[in-house]
């Protein structure tokens, strides 16, 4: 009954996707049937790594970090894992050919936050590639199902939206990430009183040039990943307007977010689009 073993992984994936964000779950959901467990596999991996440098505090955050990682090279040589997290996960590694390279550079970003507070240019561009961009590139695996001229085709625009998401998720947490973590990603950054108007203006320049790469992308897409990676695209875009608009010393004293309700304008819009074939 290994099946079923497999399908309760895949669904505690998607219950750790639906409890920690929100947008992506929605984003998920309106993928094609077909390939919404291995990317709620994949979130549900890249996000316990994440939690395990971020959020546990009152923890030896190093000696979780690195038994998760030697759990998940493990769970993918056995083909099986008594975690459902890497169960799943090794699952979807398995099933769309899902290279190592991208699983190690990704933990090697993990790893990086156990020690580093501020990222200068090097480390930045470094850690954007693991935490961000190999997750998009992990995601494209699926999106293509095999299909390695396709792969490699769509591969710069799955890593530059990738980019983009993950650099306004800085902006969005700049606060928490100064405060809580002690951490600055942006090389521009000694302390949070560097926030200014200049900064600001040139950090979303950048993300907006990953955003026009992305949306190249999107474009590009099988037609049973499209819709969903455009939504995605779509929020992180209004979130990215939000905080343009946004004063740069309230970006830096709070986190700027998107109410539910708006968000759910901004998908039935997307939907609309979509229905239209404008997309």
């Amino acid at each position: 009954m290994k099946e079923l073993f497999d399908e309760v992984g895949q669904k505690a994936s998607k219950i750790v996707t639906k409890n920690y964000s929100t947008s992506f779950s929605i984003g998920i959901s309106l993928l094609s049937q077909q390939i919404q467990k291995p990317i709620y596999s994949i979130y549900g991996f890249v996000r316990f790594a994440d939690e395990i440098v971020d959020t546990f505090h009152d923890y030896n955050k190093a000696d979780l970090f690195y038994r998760f990682k030697e759990d998940t090279y493990r769970a993918i040589e056995d083909k099986i894992s008594l975690n459902p997290i890497l169960n799943s996960f090794q699952w979807a590694v398995h099933k769309y050919n899902i290279d190592m390279d991208l699983i190690d550079t990704f933990l090697k970003s993990m790893e990086m936050d156990l020690s580093m507070n501020n990222y200068v240019e090097g480390e930045y561009e470094e850690y954007i590639l693991g935490s961000a961009e190999v997750v998009g590139l992990m995601c494209l695996k699926v999106f293509v199902h095999g299909d390695e001229k396709k792969y490699q085709e769509l591969k710069p625009y799955a890593m530059g939206l990738g980019s983009a998401f993950q650099k306004v998720n800085f902006l969005r947490d700049l606060k928490a990430d100064f405060h809580a973590l002690g951490r600055s990603y942006f090389p521009e950054l000694d302390t949070i009183h560097d926030f200014d108007e200049k900064t600001k203006k040139e950090i979303i320049q950048d993300i907006e040039r990953d955003f026009l790469k992305g949306y190249e992308g999107i474009l590009k897409l099988p037609k049973n990943s499209r819709f969903g990676v455009y939504v995605a695209y779509i929020y992180y875009k209004n979130l990215l307007m939000k905080i343009k608009k946004t004063p740069a010393e309230k970006i830096a004293d709070t986190r700027i977010r998107i109410p539910n309700q708006k968000k759910y304008r901004i998908f039935l819009s997307s939907y609309v689009r979509h229905k239209v074939n404008l997309i």
